[in-house]
C-alpha cells in the first residue's frame, strides 16, 4: 500500500511538470528510483512477514532491479529510435523499479498505447479530419502512381503532436495497480 502511494505521488509530480513545462525533472525520477530500491530492500530484509508485505508490497530488490532495467530499456529503445524524452525513460524505469518486471511491462505498454491515442487525438484536433483525409488521399494517389515510398517527397508540413507520457503513465499505473480491467470484466 505504501509503495503504491509513493509511486502515485512521484508519477503525479511528473505528470504536473510534464503538462506545465513539457519536462519530467530528475528531482522527481531519481528520488523515486531510490525510494523504490529502499522499499524493495526493506521487503527483501523482511521476507516472509505478511504484515510488511501488505504494508510495503511484494517486490524484492532483485525484482526491482530487473523491472527498472527492462522497463527503462524498453523506453531507451524508444528514446533512441523514436525521439521519446529522457525524462519519460527515467519515469518508466522508476515505475519498473516499484512494480517489478510483470506489472512494469504492463504499465509501459498501457502508457505507450494511451500516449499514442492522445497524440492521434491531438493531431486530428489541430489539423482537422478533412485536411488529414485530403492529405492521406493525396499520399495514396502518389504512392500508387510511383509504386514506391522512396520517391515521395514531403511538400506539406507533417502534423505532429507532443507526447505527454507522464499523464499516460499515471492512468496506466491506476489501470494496472487497481486491476480496473478485471473489475469491469474486460480481463
Amino acid at each position: 500500500m505504501l509503495s503504491f502511494i509513493l509511486m502515485l505521488a512521484f508519477t503525479l509530480a511528473a505528470t504536473v511538470t510534464d503538462i506545465r513545462r513539457h519536462t519530467i525533472y530528475n528531482w522527481t525520477t531519481y528520488p523515486g528510483i531510490l525510494t523504490a530500491y529502499l522499499v524493495a530492500l526493506i521487503v527483501s530484509m523482511t521476507e516472509g512477514d505478511p504484515q510488511m508485505a501488505e504494508l510495503l508490497g511484494e517486490i524484492g530488490l532483485a525484482d526491482a532491479a530487473l523491472g527498472m532495467f527492462v522497463c527503462g530499456g524498453l523506453l531507451l529503445v524508444c528514446y533512441v529510435f523514436f525521439g521519446i524524452g529522457g525524462g519519460d525513460v527515467k519515469l518508466l524505469a522508476m515505475l519498473g523499479a516499484f512494480l517489478g518486471i510483470e506489472q512494469g511491462i504492463e504499465v509501459v505498454l498501457w502508457t505507450l498505447v494511451l500516449g499514442g491515442a492522445m497524440a492521434l487525438i491531438m493531431i486530428v484536433w489541430k489539423t482537422g479530419p478533412a485536411t488529414l483525409g485530403r492529405r492521406f488521399l493525396l499520399y495514396m494517389k502518389a504512392l500508387i502512381r510511383l509504386r514506391s515510398f522512396k520517391h515521395l517527397r514531403g511538400d506539406e508540413p507533417h502534423s505532429s503532436a507532443t507526447l505527454f507520457l507522464a499523464p499516460s503513465a499515471l492512468v496506466a499505473l491506476i489501470i494496472v495497480r487497481l486491476n480496473l480491467l478485471q473489475s469491469v470484466g474486460l480481463a
